[in-house]
């Protein structure tokens, strides 16, 4: 199928080699990839600013450019939860652009999700020799129901010791822009954060959502103890090399 690529703006950004390597894996399993260029933020900032009006701008002119797509796919949970749960209260007083919103809902997946639930293609056949520990990150485990797909995609990497992360389940402290207005809160939960992530006594942290994984690695490099981080995308992109 042809799959257009939700490049986010983290890691459109910052981390441009997760789209590149999403990219990669795509046309390795066999499915043609475009990057509609119109795209922008999902809005998600400036709706969790309370900034409603400047968020449905932006919302509009992402759902214009994947209008024509057949199947959507991006890197964050964040990003596809924004698009699923809170785009319908946006343009509920916007039929014509409501009727828009429910069709991306459909055809729109967080990058797990598409591969192992909708391609069932659990083990891409990696190998990556390494012990790990995965970060379930807020949106994408409460908003968007992922569970077992990152967990089922990693237990297929040969040489992977996948080990488990205490408290796996409670927030990271990044939240965007919550991490802004209380960075004190927020410093405090990320500090408990990476104390699980030590606990672990894994070599390398993964997740779903880079936001969460520059809040927790930046934490970690402040009090001098590295943890390696990689979204489950660039992990399966190197194993796929090897």
């Amino acid at each position: 199928m042809k799959v257009s690529l939700f490049a986010t703006c983290l890691t459109n950004a910052l981390y441009p080699d997760v789209d590149l390597t999403m990219a990669k894996i795509l046309k390795h399993l066999g499915h043609t990839v475009d990057v509609p260029e119109g795209q922008v933020c999902c809005g998600q900032i400036a709706f969790n600013s309370g900034y409603v009006d400047d968020a449905r701008e932006v919302a509009r002119t992402l759902i214009d450019s994947f209008e024509r797509s057949e199947v959507v796919v991006g890197p964050s949970g964040s990003c596809i939860a924004m698009i699923h749960h809170y785009y319908p209260t946006l343009f509920e007083n916007e039929p014509a652009y409501l009727k828009k919103v429910e069709d991306l809902i459909h055809k729109s997946y967080e990058f797990t999700q598409f591969v192992v639930d909708v391609l069932k293609k659990p083990d891409l056949g990696a190998h990556y020799k390494a012990k790990a520990t995965y970060h379930p990150s807020c949106h994408a485990t409460r908003l968007l129901g992922i569970g077992e797909a990152p967990l089922k995609l990693l237990q297929h990497v040969k040489g992977l010791e996948l080990l488990p992360l205490p408290e796996a389940r409670l927030c990271c402290g990044f939240g965007g822009t919550f991490s802004v207005k209380m960075p004190k809160i927020s410093e405090a939960m990320v500090a408990e954060k990476a104390q699980h992530v030590l606990d672990s006594g894994a070599d390398i942290l993964l997740g779903l959502d880079m936001g969460c994984l520059m809040n927790i690695s930046g934490y970690l490099e402040k009090i001098n103890k590295p943890v390696k981080t990689m979204h489950i995308i660039q992990l399966l992109g190197e194993g796929m090399k090897s």
